[in-house]
C-alpha cells in the first residue's frame, strides 16, 4: 500500500475538532471521508478545505447515533476511496444545559450515552467487521476522541462524564480485540479545545486561564488534536495499542 493508498472516515468532522483531524490526515496523504449530521455549510466547507490543500474528501451525511443505519453508511464509506484504513470516533454532544448533578434527568443521560458511547461502539463494530474481512499488510487504526472528562468528574455534566468514561473502556476492549489483525485502538484525550461546545464556558475558562489552569497555558486548539490525530493514523506509534494520548495542555497532570 502506498502513501497515496490510505483512507480514513473522520465522524462529526463538519467543525471543530472533527474539522481540525479531517484536515490533518489529509495533509497526511488521507483521502478523507466526511461524516457530518446532514449535507450542511459546515460538512460542505471541510471538504471544500480539503480538495482546496489538494486533498482528496467526501461528504458522508448521517446520523452515528442511528445503529440501523451504520452498515450502509460503512458502504458507502468504504466504497468512496477502495477502503479504509482509518475510523475516526470524534462525533459527540454534551449535556443541553450545565446543571446541577442531582437534577440530571433520564432523558439528558439516555442522549448523550446514545450519541456519545453506544453510536461509536457499534460504528467501531462495523468497521471492524469489514477490516478484519478485507485483510491488509498495512497499518489500521481505529482512534477515538473522548475528553478529560473520562477521568475528571464534572458534576455539572455528570452524564457526558459517564459517556466519556465508557469511551476510554471501549478503546481498550477493541485494542485487545483487533491487535491480532494489525489494527490498533488509540485514545485522544483533549483537554479544553476551542470550538462551539465549549463556547458556553468560555467566560469561566477565560478566568481559570488567567490564573494558570494548565501548565501550557492556553487554550487547546482543533489543530492540536488533529495533529494528534494525523501521528497515529500514520502508524508514528505502531508498537501501541490501547494507548491513551493527552492532548490538554498538561491538565491531567496532578501536583502538589
Amino acid at each position: 500500500m502506498s502513501d497515496m493508498d490510505k483512507r480514513a472516515l473522520v465522524t462529526g468532522a463538519g467543525r471543530g475538532i472533527g474539522r481540525g483531524i479531517a484536515l490533518a490526515l489529509a495533509d497526511r496523504g488521507f483521502a478523507v471521508v466526511v461524516n457530518d449530521l446532514n449535507d450542511n455549510e459546515d460538512l460542505a466547507r471541510t471538504v471544500a478545505s480539503i480538495r482546496e490543500r489538494g486533498g482528496k474528501a467526501m461528504p458522508l451525511p448521517g446520523d452515528i447515533a442511528d445503529v440501523a443505519a451504520h452498515e450502509k453508511l460503512v458502504d458507502t464509506a468504504w466504497g468512496a476511496f477502495g477502503g479504509l484504513e482509518c475510523l475516526v470516533n470524534n462525533a459527540g454532544i454534551s449535556v443541553a444545559k450545565r446543571g446541577d448533578l442531582l437534577e440530571a434527568t433520564p432523558e439528558s443521560f439516555d442522549r448523550l450515552v446514545t450519541v456519545n458511547l453506544r453510536g461509536p461502539f457499534f460504528l467501531t463494530q462495523a468497521v471492524a467487521r469489514r477490516m478484519t474481512a478485507a485483510g491488509n499488510d498495512g497499518f489500521r487504526s481505529i482512534i477515538t476522541v473522548s475528553s478529560a472528562n473520562a477521568v475528571m468528574a464534572s458534576t455539572n455534566r455528570g452524564e457526558y462524564c459517564i459517556s466519556k468514561t465508557g469511551l476510554s473502556m471501549m478503546v481498550k476492549l477493541f485494542a485487545l480485540r483487533l491487535a491480532e489483525f494489525g489494527i490498533n485502538a488509540y485514545e485522544i484525550r483533549p483537554g479544553v479545545i476551542e470550538s462551539a461546545m465549549t463556547a458556553v464556558a468560555r467566560d469561566n475558562y477565560d478566568a481559570r486561564y488567567e490564573q494558570g489552569f494548565t501548565p501550557i497555558n492556553r487554550w487547546g486548539k482543533p489543530e492540536d488534536i488533529g495533529r494528534a490525530a494525523a501521528m497515529l493514523a500514520d502508524g508514528a506509534l505502531a508498537f501501541s495499542t490501547g494507548e491513551v494520548l493527552h492532548v490538554d495542555g498538561g491538565l491531567h497532570v496532578s501536583s502538589l
